[in-house]
Parts: C-alpha cells; sequence; structure tokens
C-alpha cells in the first residue's frame, strides 16, 4: 500500500514542477518568444509530437521528475548571437517576465491549493465546538477566534491558537503563583482571576469577549500540589477537544486564500534563514526523495494531509526558484538586469559556466541532504 502513496506523491511532486515550468510556457506564449520544446519527465522520449503550425515539440520522457520548456537558442548557445528568435536576444524586460513566469505560476498553484484547503477541511483559524460548562465563559457554539489579546491568529507567523492560548495560560499561572506567595492561597473570586480579550466571528460579527482563565489546583495540600489554569477550552483528542478548524465558505477561502498561500512562502523563508544561521540542523532539510517519502508518509496517515502539503510545495518551489543562486530563475533574472544596466550582457560562455556549476552544486546539494535526513 506505501507504494501507492510513494506514486501518488511522485505525481503529486511533478504536477507542481510542471506548473513551474508551464509558467514559463505561458508567459513564453504570451509574449511572442519561439519556444522548441516542452516536455514532461527528463531522459529519453517515451512519446513526443511536434505541432505542424508552430513547430513546438510537446514530449513525454522516462524519467518523470520535472520537465522542462526549451526556449529557442537555449541548447545551440554558440550560435545565438546572429539568432534574432533566440531567448538571449530578446528584450531584458520579456525575459525578466518569462523567467518570473514559473515562480507566479507556483504561487498561483499555492492561492488555488490553499482556497481549496480553506474550504473543505479549514487550516488554523479556530471555531468553538463546545465547552467545559464549569467555567462561565461567555463562549457560544460557532464562534470563529480571530484574535487573543490583541494578536490575530495566523500560522506563518507562529501565532496559532494552542501558542496563544498557552501564552494566556502561562501569564495566568505566573499571576496565581505570585498571589500564592502573596496571600498564602490561590484566588477564589472573579475579581482577582485572569482576564484576557477574545475576538470572535458570530453571526457575521466581530464580538469582543472577556475571558476569565480558572486557576485548577491539582492534589489541593499535598506536597507535590501543582496548578493547572484552564480557559474551558482546554484541548483534548477526538471527541474531547473543544475547538475544530473553521471551514470558509467560497468567498471567504478566495480572499484568505491570497494570505494563506503568501505566509507558506514566509514559512519557507524564515526556515531557510533558520538553516542559514545555523538555527536548525541540516538534518532536517529533505531533498527530492525526503520530500517524496513525507509526503507520502502523511498521506497514508490521513489523505487530507495532502491538501496543506500541496500549497506549501508549491510556495516552496515559488521561493526557492527566486532565489540568486546560479542555475536557478533567481539567478538568470540577476544577470538580464546586469545585462539591462550595463547594456551588454556578461560573457555567455561565463555566465553558462556559472549556471552549470550551481546546478552541480545544488545537486550535491539535494543528495547530502537526502542522506543526512535518513542517517541522522
Amino acid at each position: 500500500m506505501i507504494v501507492l502513496y510513494i506514486l501518488l506523491a511522485v505525481v503529486i511532486l511533478l504536477f507542481m514542477i510542471l506548473a513551474h515550468e508551464f509558467g514559463h510556457y505561458i508567459f513564453g506564449k504570451i509574449l511572442k518568444f519561439k519556444i522548441n520544446e516542452f516536455s514532461v519527465g527528463f531522459g529519453p522520449a517515451i512519446f513526443s509530437h511536434t505541432s505542424k503550425k508552430t513547430g513546438e515539440k510537446f514530449s513525454l520522457r522516462a524519467i518523470p521528475l520535472g520537465g522542462y520548456c526549451a526556449f529557442d537558442g537555449e541548447e545551440d548557445d554558440k550560435d545565438v548571437s546572429s539568432k534574432e528568435t533566440a531567448f538571449v536576444n530578446q528584450k531584458p524586460w520579456k525575459r525578466i517576465i518569462v523567467l518570473l513566469g514559473g515562480v507566479t505560476m507556483n504561487f498561483i498553484t499555492a492561492i488555488i491549493f490553499s482556497w481549496v484547503l480553506l474550504c473543505t477541511i479549514g487550516y488554523d483559524v479556530p471555531q468553538i465546538k463546545s465547552w467545559n460548562a464549569a467555567y462561565s465563559n461567555p463562549y457560544q457554539v460557532g464562534d470563529v477566534i480571530t484574535q487573543i489579546d490583541g494578536k490575530t491568529i495566523d500560522f506563518a507567523f507562529e501565532e496559532n491558537y494552542v501558542s496563544l492560548v498557552n501564552e494566556q495560560r502561562a501569564i495566568a499561572k505566573k499571576q496565581y503563583e505570585n498571589y500564592k506567595e502573596e496571600n498564602g492561597d490561590y484566588p477564589t473570586s472573579d475579581a482577582d482571576f485572569y482576564h484576557f480579550e477574545m475576538t470572535v466571528k458570530r453571526d457575521g460579527k466581530i464580538e469582543k469577549l472577556t475571558i476569565v482563565v480558572y486557576p485548577k489546583v491539582e492534589n489541593a495540600g499535598d506536597e507535590n500540589e501543582t496548578l493547572n489554569c484552564l480557559t474551558g477550552l482546554e484541548s483534548g483528542e477526538g471527541e474531547e477537544k473543544h475547538t475544530v478548524a473553521y471551514v470558509y465558505n467560497a468567498w471567504e477561502g478566495f480572499c484568505r486564500s491570497f494570505e494563506m498561500a503568501f505566509g507558506f512562502a514566509w514559512v519557507v523563508l524564515k526556515s531557510l534563514w533558520m538553516l542559514i544561521t545555523f538555527q536548525v540542523p541540516i538534518s532536517q532539510v529533505t531533498g527530492t526523495i525526503g520530500t517524496i517519502t513525507t509526503i507520502a508518509s502523511y498521506a497514508s496517515q490521513s489523505l487530507s494531509y495532502l491538501l496543506i502539503f500541496i500549497p506549501l510545495i508549491a510556495a516552496n518551489l515559488a521561493v526557492f526558484n527566486i532565489l540568486p543562486i546560479p542555475a536557478l530563475d533567481g539567478a538568470h533574472i540577476v544577470f538580464v538586469l546586469i545585462e539591462w544596466i550595463r547594456g551588454k550582457p556578461i560573457n555567455r560562455d561565463i555566465e553558462s559556466k556559472i549556471h552549470f556549476a550551481g546546478l552541480v552544486v545544488l545537486f550535491a546539494f539535494v543528495l547530502i541532504v537526502d542522506i543526512l535526513h535518513f542517517v541522522l
């Protein structure tokens, strides 16, 4: 069965890479670039068809890990100086737009699948399903929690519901411990209980609720006495959970999908920064094989996880490809900008060697992180 999930993961990753290449293709067609071939996969061709009208070749190749969009002049780059239709002889602004086409398509894919995610299973914004009636807080079933103590629930900035509620519990616990130290016991009246403000959306209107954090003393009088601060929405498992992910309607989900997609991109950027600054070990980074096995593993637990992984992978590809690393779109854009500013290109042979070296380093890096991910 795991083989099927691995195949599903490969198909998802292939789709994401093809979406990127299709972005280059679409923008190239719009700006009337000559395109020699659009290929699904690498290696020897299994099937190919050449359009009689445009001369473009469409191929299906043996190795199904990606694809490419070959513009005129990219393969025989030594003869491009006199070739008017060659990619490098097009106006710089046109080349930049085409180079950004892949990243743009990845973001569009991230937005579309974020929309699907929000309208099917929801994600980071909680909705009240029930609460512990022993704690008299002004919740209502169906309330959508948007802010806690003035902080908006937003996974991209690590302001998720659980962390914000735990933050309030920690503040309350500290306050109650100080109270006991001064008064000899924990507070028992509303006037001395810790309060915070929660913003909810109720029947289409924004409501501000004052939430009381009640102290719960465990093993009272025992030398091992501990304090557990509750809000009435303590987390549990399965049917014991008092909140569920809010599922958006079509319009709400569409509006939020843009924020969600760029939120995923921000998470990717933060992760890259933490890797560069050695805040996370390289063993936590995954390459192509690691990504496939991770997707397969989560998909085997619940197919709903795929709805989370797809926009995340799309945003990941967009961010990664815009980085100014040789062989990636970001570096190609840098070279075009330099040419635009100078009025002439950097030596094409030197540029080609830089991109080839970058490609070798990238492949080596992906291979190394995959090995470290499975070994460490």
